[in-house]
Parts: structure tokens; sequence; C-alpha cells
């Protein structure tokens, strides 16, 4: 947050920063300086790591943690099994890892780590983390379609039961939609969570700017800006849970065109 004069810039807390001194590393030209942006990757791995240790012990009565993970994996294999069938297991590894690892960024970097001077990194509202995420996803897909079907694969641009007279248009129709799927499956979540926390800051902005004019625009504004700040929190709780799972759903319909074509 920068702050100067009053001003509070909800932009500033998207800036990728060299951490450490590090931002005069660099090779062969290119600044390789380790960033808050990687900083913050390392803490949602830690602790993504520290949450599935939880369920390592593989008890006959399970603790609470081991309920968790647990339920995690269930949750995905069953989506994967509805939405590819049998074979859907083999990807349950990646679309879990997928899966967890959005929702621990983006849940991570709402916390109220500010209170104790931290300041939380959501490297998910950048486009240039979630469209590599996207492009990893699209590469397995093309990866298994061409590995299953060959160039049989090619027989996904043409819809069943579509009329010979629309075959010179639906292919190309169909293979712009395809190539779309990377771009749109990493926006779509950048898009939420940078909305969201643009929001959470011009609110914070306006608590701070009324508590500082005084007693009653601090009672006027101040309390009901923090009262929505607090509830538009909760509901950006909700939807780094629904993005991340948005993500993982869409990641599991494209292995099935790829496994099982149509």
């Amino acid at each position: 947050m920068a702050e100067g004069g009053g001003k509070i810039d909800p932009m500033h807390q998207f800036l990728v920063e060299p951490l450490f001194g590090t931002q005069n590393w660099s090779i062969a030209g290119y600044n390789i300086a380790f960033t808050n942006s990687a900083m913050w990757m390392v803490v949602a791995t830690i602790v993504l790591i520290g949450f599935m240790s939880l369920g390592t012990k593989g008890s006959v009565i399970p603790s609470r943690g081991q309920v968790m993970v647990e339920g995690a994996v269930r949750f995905i294999d069953n989506m994967l099994a509805q939405n590819i069938g049998p074979e859907g297991k083999r990807y349950v590894p990646y679309v879990f890892s997928l899966f967890m690892f959005i929702l621990f960024a983006n849940v991570l970097g709402l916390l109220p780590l500010g209170v104790v001077g931290v300041h939380p990194f959501t490297f998910t509202s950048h486009f240039t983390i979630t469209g590599v995420l996207a492009i990893l996803s699209f590469a397995i897909v093309l990866v298994v379609g061409f590995w299953r079907h060959g160039l049989h694969f090619f027989s996904l641009f043409v819809p069943h039961g579509t009329p010979w007279w629309l075959l010179p248009v639906i292919p190309l129709i169909e293979f712009v939609s395809f190539m779309v799927r990377p771009f749109s499956l990493g926006l779509r979540l950048f898009v939420a969570m940078t909305a969201g926390h643009i929001l959470l800051k011009v609110l914070a902005g306006f608590v701070v700017n009324a508590g500082n004019a005084g007693l009653g625009v601090g009672l006027l504004v101040g309390i009901p800006s923090f009262g929505l700040m607090v509830g538009i929190s909760a509901l950006e709780l909700l939807v780094a849970g629904i993005q991340a799972y948005v993500f993982a759903l869409l990641t599991s319909l494209y292995l099935n065109d790829a496994v099982n074509l149509h």
C-alpha cells in the first residue's frame, strides 16, 4: 500500500519487487531476482506440503487433519470420475496439485497478515502466473490427445452429427474455440482475484482516510466501509475456493475431450 498525503494506490499491492538485495542478480542480461511473487509461491508450496503431511499417517481412526486431506483427495477423485470416467484416476495427482496450489495461493493472499507487518502477495492476481498454469494444463491436454489418438485427435474439431454443408465452417470455429482455452482459463482466475483485491484496498483506503478526517467522518464513512470490507473479505474467501474449483473443473473437462474425444 503506497500512502502519501492520505492517498492510497490500490494497484501498488500487485507490484512485483526483488527481495533480499537480489535486484542486481542477472544471467546473460536477464534479471533472475528472487521476487515477492516467487517467495509467496514458495510459501504456498510449503503450506501445501504441511497440509498434505497431515494425511500421511493413514490411521484407522483419522485425525481432523487426515479427514481434511482425504476429503480433498476424494473431492477431486469424484470430479474426475464424473467428467472423464474410470480413466480419470490417472490424472488425479496433477489436477489435485493444481487445485490445492491455486486454493492455497488465493487464501494466503487474503490473510490479514498486514497487522503483523507482513504484506501478503497474491501471485494468482498476475496473468503471467495464471497463464503459465493454463498453458501447462493445455499442453498436457495436447500430449494426452495426440498420445492416445494420434492424428485422429483432429476429429475433435468436427463434432459428431455436424451437417456436411457446415463442414467448411465448423472445424475453423472449433479450432479457434480450442486455441482460446488457455487464454480464457488463465484470464478468468486473474481477473477474479485482481478485482476483489482492488475493491478491498479501495475500502481500506476509505477506512484509513475517514479515520484521519475526524470522529464524525469516521463514524459516517469509516465504520460502514469497514463493515463492508469484512463482508467482502468473507465473499472473497468463497471466490478463492470457487476459482480454484473452476480451474480444476475446466482442466478436467478439457482432459475429457483429449481422452474420450466426442
